[in-house]
């Protein structure tokens, strides 16, 4: 993006998601010397209200980006292919696209994004470092616990030092053990997490991205083609001062009571222990504990 005039002294521009102003220097073509901060006489100025309107869009855009490449990882959704060539070359989406692992077809067609184009199609780089073209209708991007070679992934991604824009072979991520008592319907290893206040876990909560229902934190999921939702309960306000979590429950969309923990799917269960899990690293540590 080139440089806008804003009065007769200074120039202005957005720079790295904000907005920076120069000196205009009519000798220069290049301009004259770059401001620290926007100078006082020309913050109100239309440029620069609408630069900043602009960079905070492009903000917001970006987040969405990341938020729907997200969702589709999570729930392992079927992504067309023409979507991801028609978005690819917007910046935003190619920062949340680019090195998600796709798989195609069959489940040997997998690797790491790198380029969507209306004539070669999807490109990937595979965990043995050929680029190779995918040229299924859909692709899926799944999530972690159902990505075939996952740890062959995780190595090559080290060693060619691959970064992705969401996070998806790097998410923390739990298997159900095998020898759990499937006719349960609740976990208790992360319960009993003390906060100050339910303000202070709510908003814990809210600022992992996930919701406060009544009585619960909840996370909703689709696993194996099924609505799931996962709730960690919470205290009351009304009644205590303090804040603790509950046990950690699964249930179907269609279905008020708790699942058999026999019954819960692999992304259920490991988004669901993520969740109780990172609202248990939020706790009030004790002094002594802290020591």
């Amino acid at each position: 993006m080139g440089w806008l005039a804003a009065g007769d002294t200074y120039e202005v521009a957005l720079v790295e998601g904000r907005v920076v102003a120069r000196t205009a220097s009519p000798a220069s073509p290049a301009g004259g010397r770059t401001e620290r901060t926007l100078p006082e006489e020309i913050r109100d100025r239309p440029e620069v209200i609408e630069l900043q309107r602009f960079a905070e869009w492009l903000d917001r855009h970006a987040a969405d980006c990341v938020a729907r490449v997200t969702n589709w990882m999570v729930s392992s959704l079927p992504v067309p292919a023409g979507l991801l060539v028609r978005v690819w070359p917007d910046e935003a989406w190619q920062a949340a696209l680019r090195d998600i692992v796709v798989v195609g077809a069959a489940p040997h067609e997998v690797g790491f994004l790198r380029a969507a184009d209306e004539r070669d199609g999807l490109r990937v780089v595979t965990p043995d470092g050929e680029t190779v073209r995918l040229t299924a209708p859909t692709v899926t991007m799944p999530h972690p616990v159902l990505l075939p070679g996952l740890e062959e992934l995780r190595a090559f991604a080290a060693e060619s030092g691959v970064v992705q824009g969401v996070a998806q072979i790097h998410r923390a991520t739990w298997t159900k053990p095998a020898g759990i008592d499937g006719s349960a319907d609740a976990v208790t290893e992360f319960a009993g997490a003390e906060y100050r206040s339910w303000f202070h876990l709510s908003a814990r909560a809210t600022s992992l991205g996930y919701r406060v229902s009544g009585s619960s934190v909840v996370d909703t999921v689709r696993d194996g083609g099924r609505i799931v939702t996962a709730s960690v309960g919470m205290s009351d306000p009304y009644t205590e001062e303090k804040a603790w979590t509950g046990r950690l429950a699964w249930r179907h969309e269609d279905r008020h009571r708790s699942l058999p923990l026999s019954e819960v799917g692999p992304v259920a269960w490991s988004e669901g222990m993520r969740m109780a899990a990172a609202l248990h690293a939020g706790r009030t540590v004790p002094t002594d504990d802290a020591r």
